[in-house]
């Protein structure tokens, strides 16, 4: 059966793109309303229809509204099998927190689920679909389950080459992916705020690397926390097909815009 929320909670903080306060107030919702932000009046179902902006971050839009950084949450709520909810946003971005779906996944906990007089509707895949960039690429193969196995590979001896295989949501997102941190590198800092979008960038909310390793103090939570977050961010977009899917997620060197063409051709095949 649909589930919602058991009682709304609220979330602030900074966004990490213009570095101003941002706040969000997720209360439940009706059986087939899906997960919909609502955004100076105007509501964005959290469907890949909808996505507008990839660069660091899935954005949302429709009618002018816009909301960024929506996959961390989108996980959360995914992972936890909260299939309707209102997202109510004040700014247009969803707070960054300490840049993983942790504290996400705390709310909900204690927001508790609700099971709704509704059938879940599931999206099983037939065959696989696959999607190819310069030297990346995003698949989807039919499976039992929703799962993952992801490969990244960055030029820095802090990371190289990582992969994550496992199991999506429930309780092995929880323990596996939630708590991995967003990451990037001190070279790209000034040109990225130069350009507005990652105004909200600090070491409280994002692991950074420079040439010599990692900045922040505190370290990594684990070895291979790059890949995890990587993960993590593939649970929220794939959240935005609207609906759990049954299908295995793997993909090397892939990033949101990635991620987002392998959905939209799940869904114009689906609409086929």
């Amino acid at each position: 059966m649909q589930h919602t929320l058991g009682r709304p909670f609220r979330v602030a903080g900074v966004g990490l793109r213009g570095g101003l306060p941002a706040a969000v107030e997720v209360r439940p919702a009706p059986a087939n309303t899906g997960r919909i932000f609502v955004v100076e009046g105007v509501s964005i179902p959290a469907t890949v229809e909808h996505v507008v902006d990839t660069r660091l971050a899935t954005t949302l839009g429709r009618k002018g509204a816009r909301v960024s950084l929506v996959e961390h949450l989108c996980a959360a709520l995914y992972a936890a099998g909260v299939d309707n909810a209102e997202i109510h946003v004040e700014g247009d971005e969803i707070p960054a927190l300490d840049g993983s779906a942790r504290l996400w996944g705390r709310a909900v906990r204690q927001a508790g689920l609700v099971a709704q007089g509704a059938p879940r509707r599931v999206l099983v895949l037939r065959e696989p679909v696959e999607v190819r960039g310069d030297d990346a690429w995003a698949r989807f193969d039919p499976a039992d389950r929703f799962e993952l196995d992801l490969t990244i590979a960055f030029d820095h001896p802090s990371i190289g080459t990582q992969r994550y295989a496992g199991a999506a949501t429930g309780r092995s997102f929880f323990a596996e992916l939630a708590w991995a941190r967003t990451f990037g590198f001190f070279r790209d800092a000034e040109p990225l705020r130069v350009l507005g979008i990652a105004r909200g960038v600090s070491l409280e909310n994002t692991v950074v690397y420079d040439d010599a390793g990692i900045m922040n103090p505190e370290g990594l939570r684990a070895a291979d926390e790059a890949v995890r977050h990587k993960a993590l961010d593939a649970v929220g977009d794939a959240a935005l097909l609207g609906v759990p899917v049954r299908g295995r997620f793997s993909a090397y060197r892939a990033g949101h815009a990635l991620h987002l063409a392998l959905l939209r051709r799940i869904t114009e095949s689906a609409a086929g």
